[in-house]
């Protein structure tokens, strides 16, 4: 009798308003709301929305906390930042900007050895006493000096860094892809002609401002000192050799700030090009004036 029940043919299922198709499967259970007025699919809905929240407060807070250990794992971002590729250029590009200014406030200042001597002698002493007296005498001179000598170490630290990473990626020399260089002699040697500079600066510290040479005596002035040093061959000629390499790494340092720092738009190719090369000549062209004055007599 029950086995006849069951097996209702489907036309008689039809005619009962029995659908053949089984039912879908919900996602959450069917709860009967008497808010909805019965309505099984604004309960189903319901349902589903409660189903998917916490199961209890606690829990949530297990997945904080474990978030905010994720977080407190990693290192700060202006680390995250300095260990990319990308960091390192902004490090060489802030700290480049550093050197730029300093090599053209020298050379302006140098200008002084055509006024006189006595003038060039002010000019080293009103350094020293910069900020005189609200400042100890030779303070701010030394702070503008360490904040130099640390550009230096940032700049030189993070050109090796960036060029090892690129020699892991690909052992052929970096070029870039958005911009032709235009300074390809002077993007080429930029690793030699900062390693020469780099010595310069050490030689120029010890020749004229620890005055520790065999050129100078005890009681030369920083004016004596120039004459002394630029009128030996051998000191001249490093000073000359040393500022032509300055020339190429200042030529392509100022054409490859822009690229670093994200500015490298093709239409301002022409105006870089002659910003770098403006900017040399007359950094490079001053220093050089020096040096040749006092070999030929014009500056004694």
């Amino acid at each position: 009798m029950s086995r006849q029940r069951g097996a209702t043919s489907a036309p008689a299922r039809r005619q009962r308003g029995v659908s053949s198709t089984p039912p879908r499967r919900q996602r959450g259970p069917s709860l009967p709301l008497p808010g909805l007025g019965g309505s099984h699919a604004a309960a189903t809905i319901l349902a589903a929305g409660v189903a998917t929240r916490p199961s209890s407060p606690r829990g949530h807070g297990v997945e904080m906390a474990a978030t905010e250990t994720e977080r407190s794992g990693r290192s700060p971002f202006i680390i995250e930042l300095y260990r990319s590729a990308l960091g390192k250029k902004y490090v060489m590009a802030i700290t480049g900007i550093v050197g730029l200014g300093y090599v053209l406030a020298h050379m302006i200042g140098n200008l002084k050895l055509y006024q006189s001597a006595e003038a060039f002698n002010l000019y080293a002493e009103t350094l020293r006493e910069l900020l005189y007296p609200i400042a100890p005498q030779g303070l701010v001179l030394n702070l503008l000096r360490g904040i130099l000598i640390l550009a230096l170490i940032g700049h030189v630290v993070a050109a090796a860094q960036l060029t090892a990473m690129n020699r892991r990626a690909r052992p052929e020399s970096y070029r870039s892809k958005r911009d032709f260089v235009a300074a390809d002699f002077a993007a080429r040697t930029m690793r030699w002609t900062g390693v020469i500079v780099l010595l310069f600066i050490f030689y120029h510290l010890a020749d004229l401002t620890w005055a520790v040479t065999p050129l100078h005596e005890a009681d030369f002035t920083v004016y004596d000192r120039v004459i002394a040093s630029f009128s030996n061959p051998a000191s001249a000629g490093f000073y000359i050799l040393a500022n032509l390499a300055l020339g190429l790494h200042l030529y392509h340092g100022v054409w490859s700030l822009f690229q670093s720092m994200g500015w490298n738009n093709r239409r301002f190719n022409h105006w870089r090009r002659w910003l770098a090369i403006a900017f040399t000549v007359v950094v490079v062209g001053g220093n050089l004036s020096f040096v040749i004055a006092v070999l030929t007599g014009v500056i004694s």
